[in-house]
């Protein structure tokens, strides 16, 4: 697979356990950084309530969903509790091509298959403080039957122990600061040594 040039903007791969608050932060996040864009996944489960197509997901069926697999329109793909997700390659390829940042909002076994492609991304890790946080928000969220939502708290603590393979840690105790811990990130992803090193030759040896 070719890779992305992603020199004029950053790759950012966003994931969290169900019920870390993920969509809250990445929302207040974006107000901070406006130079930030949201990569919207594809998916064929059903919408829920007030998902509105092409702004929180693309919703396709498995035919649709299997043609673009088959075309090889995603950067990754994956099957999480019987439904599947892709991430469109296009979309994302042609935001970084135009320098914006690309948030990446997807689970842990996708994004640990996008760092192991594009050594450049920046992985951050979204954590509530407490386990118990993640149940509570689970059923507050009431979208699932009762044998789904032990599924998905079961998953939700194993992708807690893949953590530790992601760049930054982000505990969300409060989505505000949240937020603003995850800009701090992103200014000092562009400010890295290795993000410069193009700027770092011309300074030294000139040229264009």
């Amino acid at each position: 697979m070719e890779k992305i040039n992603v020199q004029k903007g950053q790759l950012i791969v966003v994931s969290g356990p169900s019920g870390a608050g993920k969509g809250t932060v990445l929302a207040q996040a974006f107000e901070k950084y406006p130079n930030l864009r949201y990569s919207v996944s594809v998916t064929t489960r059903a919408p829920r309530e007030k998902e509105v197509d092409g702004v929180d997901y693309y919703f396709k069926n498995i035919d649709e969903y299997m043609k673009m697999l088959h075309d090889n329109e995603f950067l990754e793909h994956q099957c999480v509790y019987g439904n599947y997700y892709g991430t469109p390659r296009k979309k994302v390829e042609e935001m970084l091509e135009n320098g914006f940042d690309v948030v990446l909002e997807i689970d842990v076994k996708g994004a640990l298959e996008i760092k192991s492609r594009f050594s450049e991304a920046v992985m951050i890790f979204i954590t509530p403080s407490e386990k118990a946080t993640i149940e509570e928000r689970l059923k507050k969220r009431s979208t699932e039957k009762e044998e789904e939502l032990m599924v998905r708290i079961g998953s939700a603590l194993d992708e807690l122990k893949q953590a530790e393979k992601y760049d930054y840690i982000v505990v969300n105790e409060d989505a505000e600061k949240s937020a603003e811990d995850i800009a701090a990130i992103i200014r000092a992803e562009k400010c890295s040594t290795a993000k410069n090193k193009t700027f770092l030759n011309k300074l030294i040896y000139g040229g264009n």
